[in-house]
């Protein structure tokens, strides 16, 4: 029988945790009362809104702002037709939408396991199929399929559905910017692994979300099986403030455990500034603890400004920052500066993205050196 062993680190992440996390939501009801407007009188009888004083994180975005740019303005036009002007057009185009049809046509024979059928509330799946390609001069090419998919089943209160393919991309922020290859293959003439490819991509569960309006943020729980024999447990909370000055906050957190990975903790934590019709700056935080890697923790932070030319387009530049507490060490390994981009291309359903990186790697022992990712994306 497996012994679980209670480490002091665990303590240390948790601890970790609620006080970063406490300080920020702290920050966020604190700046979102002082909104309210002030209303002094003046002599002559008229009122006006005294105003609130800036802090340095105020000030940010003007700064920003008052740089010069070279960039065109912000813009949701389509450069691509939409779907239902293509789907009948080539090979492609057909096999896609069969795809597409047969999850949906699959998604409701399921959702008809457990009740009668609303037609007019049918079921339906999402997929999406990614291939990605890592390059950089150390660890050379690799290539890594991935799949993560979701059925809705409406006929359980809308509440329960179905998740399966890589769970790893649940963790992660959506659409983030600076992707590296974090665990490559140790052989690096081995383009892919197999092996890995389908662990990583077997992944199936049963995923029971908001199971109490009484909790003041969104969850979900998931019950299934990873890597072919890991049966876990999984659950996220997860939460937005609307905070003064066009500041938002988002604070993820997800625990899982299962019987052959164990614990696994990470906190997500983002603060983005957004104005409408305007780039956005945004910092991305996280914080991993888990029993299968090697260090106590690792965090990872980006801090980039997005632009969108077109309709589901996304251009981001920024500096990234990872690093790891070990033995009661705390170290910056890698920094550099990114730029990525990410586009759909001839379909509204096909997508590519292109990241190039420029960061170094103390506990590897190297300087600062070009990586290059690839995503090619397929929406069902």
């Amino acid at each position: 029988m497996k012994t679980f062993h209670v480490m002091p680190y665990r303590q240390l992440f948790a601890l970790l945790t609620v006080g970063f996390g406490s300080v920020c939501i702290t920050h966020a009801e604190t700046t979102s009362s002082s909104t309210t407007p002030q209303v002094e009188s003046t002599a002559a009888g008229v009122q006006t809104e005294a105003t609130t004083d800036e802090n340095v994180l105020d000030k940010i975005p003007r700064w920003v702002d008052a740089t010069p740019t070279i960039f065109p303005e912000q813009s949701n036009h389509p450069i691509v037709p939409p779907t239902e002007q293509t789907e009948d057009q080539t090979w492609v185009d057909r096999k896609q939408k069969n795809i597409r049809n047969w999850a949906d046509r699959t998604s409701e024979k399921i959702d008809d396991w457990f009740g009668e059928v609303d037609p007019e509330k049918p079921a339906t799946a999402t997929i999406r199929v990614m291939v990605d390609n890592y390059w950089n001069e150390y660890d050379n090419y690799e290539i890594k399929p991935r799949i993560r998919g979701k059925i809705k089943l409406p006929t359980l209160e809308k509440r329960l559905s179905v998740v399966f393919g890589d769970d790893s991309l649940d963790d992660e922020f959506n659409n983030s910017p600076a992707n590296i290859n974090q665990n490559p293959n140790q052989d690096p003439n081995k383009k892919l692994d197999g092996k890995r490819a389908r662990d990583d991509n077997s992944s199936i569960a049963l995923r029971w979300s908001n199971f109490s309006k009484k909790l003041p943020f969104e969850t979900d729980a998931d019950l299934g099986i990873r890597s072919g024999d890991d049966v876990y447990v999984r659950l996220k909370a997860s939460k937005d403030w609307q905070l003064h000055n066009d500041f938002k906050f988002y604070a993820e957190q997800i625990y899982r455990y299962g019987i052959d990975s164990e614990n696994y903790l990470r906190t997500n934590l983002e603060l983005t500034h957004a104005r409408p019709n305007q780039p956005f700056l945004s910092n991305q935080f996280s914080l991993t603890y888990a029993d299968d890697q090697d260090d106590d923790l690792a965090w990872e932070n980006r801090t980039f400004r997005e632009h969108h030319f077109f309709a589901n387009n996304r251009f981001n530049y920024g500096i990234y920052t990872s690093g790891y507490y070990n033995d009661n060490d705390l170290r910056l390994n890698s920094w550099g500066p990114f730029v990525s981009w990410r586009q759909p291309v001839l379909r509204e359903w096909f997508f590519v993205q292109g990241d190039v990186n420029y960061f170094n790697d103390h506990r590897e022992d190297r300087n600062h050196f070009v990586s290059t990712f690839l995503r090619l994306e397929a929406l069902f």
